[in-house]
C-alpha cells in the first residue's frame, strides 16, 4: 500500500472535500480504534452519563441505558466509517447523491451547528479544568485551547490520528487509575443498584441522549478513514470504529453516572472530578483534569476539521472551489472564531441545557443517517460515480427529492414523540409519561420511504458511468482540482 502523503506545504494537509487518489492512500486500519476511542474518552462524554441520575433514575438503570444507547447509536456511526476508504471522500459531501448538489445544504447546515455547539461546550469545559488546576481565568484558557486546536486542525488528518493514538495510551494509565479509585472509594445512595427501581422516563432520556451522542459522530467518521486503501474490508473498518467509539463512550459515560450518583445535588463536572481524583491521592484530581483538558483540545480540533470540510462543501454548492491550503486556513479559522465567540459569550444556562442540545442533534440526524445508510448499503450498494458528486449538472441533480422527502417525512413523524425537557414534549411522549421513543420511529420511516422512492434508480448505469470517469477522476485528483 502506498504511503504517499500527496500535495502538502510544510507538512500541512491540502486536501479537503476532494477525492483522495489511490496512490495517496495510507495509514493502518487499526488506527481507527484509538482515534474513535479517544474522541469519546473525554469529559464532555462524561457529562452525557448524568441524564438518567439527574432525571430521577437510579444508578443501575442509568448504566443499563448507557450501554444500550451506546450499542445502538454506535452501530450507525460505525457503518458510516466504512464509506470513507471505498469512496475516498469526507462524510458530508457524500450526502449529495441522496439530497442533491444544492439540497445537501439542508443537512450541512445542521452539521455545522453541531460542530459549533460541541466546541462551545468542549472549550468551556477545558477552560474550567485548566483554571481549576493552574488558574489564569476560564476565558484565557478558552482562547488558548481554541488556538492550539486550530493549529492541530490546520496540520490535518495525519497529526490528528497520531495525537489520538498517543492520548489513548496516556488515557489508559491516567483514567485507569482514576476509574479504579472511583469504584473503590466512592459511596452511593441506597437503592442505587436496585433493579426494582426502574422508571421509563429517566431510562429513555438517558438512552436517547447516549444514542444521539453516538449517532452525532456519524457526520465525522469518513473524514478520518478516507485516506485508507479501499482494500480494507467494510467489516474490519466497522469493527475498529465500533469498538473504539463504543468502549470510549461507555467508559466515560459510566464514570459520569457514578460521579453524579455519588455527588448528588452537589455534582459539578469539574469539581466532582477533582474531588474524586483527590480521594485516590492528594493532587491526583489536578492530574486528571490536566489530562482531560488535552483530550478536549483534541476533540475540539476534530470539530474544527469537520466544520471546515462542511463549510467548504457548502461554499462549493454555490461556486465551485479549488481545494487548497488557503481555503482550509480560512474555513478552519472561521470555524474556530465562531466557536470561540460562542464559548466566551456562553452562560451557565447553555451548559445546563447540554442534554437538550444532544437531543436536538439526535432528532436532526436520525433521518439523515437512515437515508445515507439505506442509499449506500441497500440502494446503490457502495457504487457511486464520484466525479458526478462534484458536477452541479450531474446525474445526482441539484435537488435530491427522494432524500429530502424521506428526511422531512421521517422528521415530521418523530415530532409527536419528542421529549426535550421543558422545551417541548410531544403529545405521544406526554401520554407515555415523558418517555421519548422518537429514535425508533424516525429511523425506519426515513429508511423505508427512501428505499421505496428510489426503486427506479438505474444503479447499473451509474456504475458504468463511474468506470468511464475513473481515469479522469484520478487525473483531476493528481492535478489537485475537482473532476
Amino acid at each position: 500500500m502506498s504511503t504517499s502523503t500527496g500535495p502538502r506545504v510544510s507538512g500541512l494537509e491540502v486536501r479537503s472535500i476532494d477525492y483522495v487518489p489511490l496512490d495517496e492512500r495510507h495509514g493502518r486500519l487499526w488506527h481507527l480504534g484509538p482515534l474513535w476511542f479517544m474522541s469519546n474518552a473525554q469529559i464532555a462524554t462524561l457529562a452525557v452519563g448524568l441524564i438518567g441520575i439527574t432525571g430521577g433514575g437510579n444508578l443501575i438503570w442509568s448504566l443499563i441505558a448507557i450501554v444500550a444507547g451506546t450499542v445502538i447509536g454506535t452501530f450507525f456511526m460505525a457503518f458510516h466509517s466504512a464509506q470513507g476508504p471505498q469512496l475516498g471522500l469526507p462524510q458530508m459531501i457524500q450526502s449529495r447523491p441522496q439530497f442533491g448538489y444544492v439540497g445537501a445544504l439542508l443537512v450541512w447546515l445542521f452539521a455545522y451547528v453541531q460542530y459549533a455547539g460541541f466546541n462551545v461546550f468542549n472549550t468551556i469545559l477545558a477552560g474550567q479544568a485548566l483554571h481549576t488546576t493552574v488558574h489564569g481565568g476560564v476565558k484565557l484558557w478558552v482562547v488558548v485551547v481554541t488556538v492550539v486546536a486550530f493549529a492541530v486542525a490546520l496540520v490535518g488528518y495525519d497529526i490528528i490520528h497520531r495525537a489520538e493514538r498517543v492520548l489513548t495510551y496516556l488515557f489508559l494509565v491516567v483514567f485507569g487509575v482514576f476509574t479504579v479509585g472511583v469504584l473503590l472509594t466512592l459511596h452511593y445512595p441506597p437503592g442505587s443498584f436496585d433493579l426494582g427501581g426502574f422508571a421509563w422516563t429517566p431510562f429513555l432520556a438517558q438512552f436517547g441522549v447516549v444514542a444521539g451522542y453516538q449517532i452525532s459522530w456519524a457526520i465525522y467518521v469518513s473524514d478520518y478513514s478516507r485516506y485508507l486503501s479501499p482494500d480494507v474490508t467494510v467489516a474490519k473498518t466497522f469493527y475498529w470504529t465500533y469498538f473504539g467509539s463504543g468502549l470510549g463512550g461507555v467508559w466515560l459515560m459510566t464514570l459520569g453516572a457514578l460521579l453524579a450518583a455519588w455527588a448528588g445535588k452537589d455534582f459539578d463536572t469539574i469539581r466532582s472530578i477533582n474531588a474524586a481524583g483527590d480521594g485516590v491521592f492528594d493532587g491526583f484530581g489536578a492530574i486528571v483534569l490536566l489530562f482531560a483538558a488535552l483530550g478536549l483540545v483534541s476533540v475540539t480540533a476534530l470539530n474544527m476539521y469537520g466544520g471546515s470540510l462542511t463549510l467548504i462543501s457548502a461554499v462549493d454548492s454555490f461556486t465551485r472551489v479549488r481545494p487548497t491550503l488557503a481555503l482550509r486556513l480560512v474555513t478552519i479559522g472561521l470555524t474556530a472564531a465562531l466557536s470561540l465567540v460562542g464559548a466566551l459569550a456562553a452562560t451557565s444556562h447553555f451548559l445546563e441545557n447540554f442534554n437538550n442540545f444532544l437531543l436536538l442533534v439526535l432528532y436532526l440526524f436520525i433521518p439523515w443517517t437512515a437515508v445515507n445508510l439505506m442509499d449506500y448499503y441497500v440502494v446503490r450498494r457502495g457504487h457511486y460515480a464520484i466525479a458526478e458528486i462534484f458536477n452541479p449538472r450531474g446525474i445526482y441533480g441539484r435537488w435530491g427529492w427522494h432524500g429530502i422527502t424521506a428526511y422531512l417525512v421521517g422528521f415530521a413523524v418523530m415530532v409527536p414523540f419528542f421529549s426535550v425537557g421543558t422545551l417541548y414534549v410531544g403529545p405521544v411522549a406526554r401520554a407515555l409519561g415523558g418517555a421519548d421513543i422518537s429514535l425508533f420511529v424516525g429511523l425506519p420511516v426515513s429508511a423505508l420511504l427512501y428505499w421505496l422512492l428510489t426503486r427506479s434508480i438505474d444503479v447499473q448505469a451509474e456504475e458504468r458511468l463511474a468506470e468511464a470517469e475513473a481515469e479522469a477522476l484520478e487525473q483531476a485528483a493528481h492535478e489537485h482540482r475537482e473532476p
